[in-house]
Parts: structure tokens; sequence; C-alpha cells
């Protein structure tokens, strides 16, 4: 069979392999090892490949920072970080109309900062802020909706795991794009929060209410939230600035939030075991998505298929925006079926190129950094898209008395304002290159 036919019929393989549950990362390889075998015609080749593959994927320094930042956000949870973030959110907005979903997507910004993940946030923070919801008269559509949308921000404002395996894939600088990233996800949750406000405008009915607190209470609930104010100036400033790598970046974090986790009594020698543990079967996951996304691009990059579809792309004159809307619409589609590292992972090998060649009138910095950024926010957007978005889930499985129904209908207006988002960072990618080009 010839190459390009056989890389094509690899993806329905693929969707079909994955609709059955088989791991994403043991798909993709073998997939991979099976497709290179086909392509060479003989297993000596594919043998030597698989000699070095795990190797040369895994003794890359960049990857060291993927543990570090899912232990940051382990001993996070075990100081205490996401229900003092929400507190202090509640104390300053919960009297508002709203207020209290308001303070659940504050918090899930804040916590994101620390964590990296969007389904870890959408877990802890459901965990916090779901009884808090419900306890202040909140409606279950309104209060699992917009914890979904919220858990999406642990992976828009920095510092991101997707976007340092982006980094690595399109050869990119880690820290400029969590720079570039910073301005779209505060985008994102000051319009989370707008939609929450016109929901309980036109519905009055379902949000509750709660009296302020004082401004004493308020300011004293300040008190637990200034160290994670800290650790993500230090962190990220200090990637920004160049003080330190991204990867000593993520060591400073965790051993800060460790600190902080001990300090407060939370890091107990059990709980300290089982952050370890968490951060172990955490990280087995993203590198076994890695290895059999390497194993797979490599057959990819063997049968020519990436080189011939930006080849086609070129020669058919189609505009950049064109070609850049159809790749987006594409990742919002299967961002509904796959988590948003096995996009990036299967996709960025294939598309990148393709953009890569088109003119949008930045240089090819800029556009690789500005198409990564939207290619994170429309895969994110998959995870609360219902039927199957994968936040969705999460909030579902702890609010079993909440049904999928109201769930989905709660979400809707966050997909909205997400894709009012994408639109404008597309028309305006100075607003995504904005910090970058300071």
């Amino acid at each position: 069979m010839d190459p390009i036919w056989l890389a094509g019929a690899s993806f329905p393989a693929l969707l079909v392999l994955i609709f059955l549950r088989v791991p994403i990362g043991l798909s993709m390889l073998v997939l991979g090892l099976l497709g290179s075998w086909l392509v060479y015609g003989s297993a000596a080749p594919l043998l030597n490949q698989m000699k070095t593959m795990a190797y040369g994927q895994f003794s890359s320094h960049s990857l060291s920072i993927v543990p570090l930042f899912l232990l940051m956000g382990q001993f996070a949870t075990l100081g205490g970080m996401s229900q003092a973030l929400f507190k202090a959110a509640e104390a300053f907005l919960g009297h508002l109309r709203g207020g209290v979903a308001m303070a659940a997507v504050g918090a899930c910004a804040g916590f994101g900062a620390i964590c990296g993940s969007s389904l870890a946030t959408a877990a802890t923070m459901g965990q916090v802020a779901l009884p808090e919801l419900k306890r202040a008269g909140y409606a279950p559509s309104l209060a699992s909706g917009t914890l979904a949308a919220g858990g999406t921000l642990g992976i828009l404002i920095p510092p991101s795991i997707v976007l340092v395996i982006y980094a690595i894939l399109a050869e990119q600088n880690i820290a400029k794009l969590f720079a570039a990233a910073f301005v779209p996800g505060i985008l994102a949750a000051i319009g989370y929060m707008i939609v929450v406000n016109i929901v309980v405008r036109i519905n009055p009915k379902l949000a509750g209410s709660m009296d302020p607190l004082p401004w004493g209470e308020r300011f004293r609930s300040l008190g637990a939230v200034w160290p994670v104010i800290i650790i993500f100036v230090v962190v990220v400033g200090g990637i920004y600035t160049g003080i330190f790598t991204p990867t000593e970046g993520a060591a400073v974090g965790a051993v800060a939030t460790g600190l902080l986790a001990w300090q407060r009594g939370g890091m107990t020698r059990a709980k300290l075991r089982e952050a370890f543990e968490s951060t172990a079967g955490g990280t087995a996951m993203v590198f076994m998505i890695v290895l059999g996304a390497a194993a797979y691009n490599s057959f990819l990059a063997l049968s020519q298929l990436p080189q011939e579809l930006a080849a086609w792309v070129g020669a058919q004159g189609f505009s950049p925006y064109m070609v850049l809307w159809a790749i987006l619409i594409f990742y919002l589609i299967f961002g509904c079926v796959m988590d948003s590292l096995s996009m990036i992972l299967l996709t960025i090998p294939i598309f990148f190129p393709m953009v890569s060649g088109l003119d949008f009138g930045l240089t090819p910095e800029e556009t690789a950094i500005w198409f990564g950024i939207l290619v994170l926010i429309v895969v994110e957007v998959g995870l609360i898209t219902p039927p199957v978005g994968m936040n969705l889930f999460v909030i579902q499985s702890m609010a079993r008395d909440i049904s999928i129904r109201d769930t989905y209908r709660g979400v809707w207006p966050f997909v909205a304002s997400d894709l009012v988002r994408v639109v404008l960072l597309v028309i305006f990618p100075a607003i995504t290159l904005f910090v970058l080009r300071l």
C-alpha cells in the first residue's frame, strides 16, 4: 500500500481504538510501530529505531518540568491553597449577584496558576466550591457549568504542562509561550465572570445570595492567600525575567508549595507518599502518551504525509485565515473526544509545518506562539463541549445528584464565551502577543 494512503487510513483506525477505550498512548504506539513496519517492509529498521526511541524522548531536559509541576499541584492541594483561594474570592464577591460562582471562577484561575492541569483544577475546585454553591442556593446547572468551565483555566493560565509539550514539538521558547498565554488566560476568567453575571440577570432564580462580610473579615481572608501570590510571582516572574529556566522555576515552586503544605499541617508522611505516588502515576501517563506520539509521528514522517499535505494546501491557493479556521474547527470537534495533550502530540507535527508556511503578517516566532495559544484554547473548549467533554464528567462524578442534562445546559453559555474569545484572538493577534512584545 502507498505510504501516504497507509498513513491516512491510520487516523480512522486510531479513532476506533480510542472509542474502544484502548489507552491513547498505547493506540498511537501500536499504530506507529505497525505502520513503520509496513512502510519499511522489514522489521530490522524498526527494531533498530526502537532501541533509542524511549531514551531519545525521555532524556530531554525540558520534560523534567512535567513531574515538577504535577508535584507542585499535589502540594498545593495538601496546603489547602484551593480552599484559601475560594474563601478569599468569596469574601469579596460572594454578596454580589452570582458572586459565589464568580468567586469559584477566580479561585480556579488562582489555583490554575500553581497547578497547570485542567482536570486537576476542575476536580480540586469542584470539591471545594460545589458544596458552597449548593449551600448558597445556586441552581445545579449554573454550579456545575461554572466549575467545569473554570477548570479549563488550569491549563490556560501559566504554568501549563501542555504548553511545555507544544514548545518542545514546535521548538519554541517555553518562557515566551507562558508570557503569551497570560493575557488570553485572564480574558477567559473575565469572560466567565461576565457570563455568570448575564445568566443570573436573565434568570435571577439560578443564583442564591449571601450576606456581605465585614471588611475586616474580608482582609483577614487574604492572609491565607499571600503565600500563593508570592509563589506565583517567584515562579512565573522568575521564568519571564530569565532569572531561572522553566525547569528550575518548577523545582522552586514544588519546594515552596511543599514547605507551605508542611507549615500548614497538611504534609504528613502518608500524604507525602500519596502525593509522590499520584505524581508518578500522572507522569507515567503523560510519558506514555509522549512515547506513543513519538512512534506514531515517526511513522507519519516516514510516510511523507505531513509534507505532502502542507504542499497540497500551499498549491490550492487558500487564504491563510481559511486554513487556520479549518484547523481550529478540527481541533474543536476532536477535542470533544480526546484529551488536550494527546491532541497536541498527535496533530502538531502535521499542522505546524502547514501553518508555518502561511503569511499572517507576523514573524515566524510570533506565528508559532500565536498558533500554539489558539490551539490550546480551542482544544480546551472541547473539554467542556457536550456530549463528551472530559471536565463535564469530572464535575459529574463529584455531584451525582446533578443530572448530566443540567450540566450540559449550564455549560453552553461558557462555551459561547470561549468561541467569542477565539474569534477575537484570531482577528487581533496583538492581544496574544502583547506581553511577549513588551
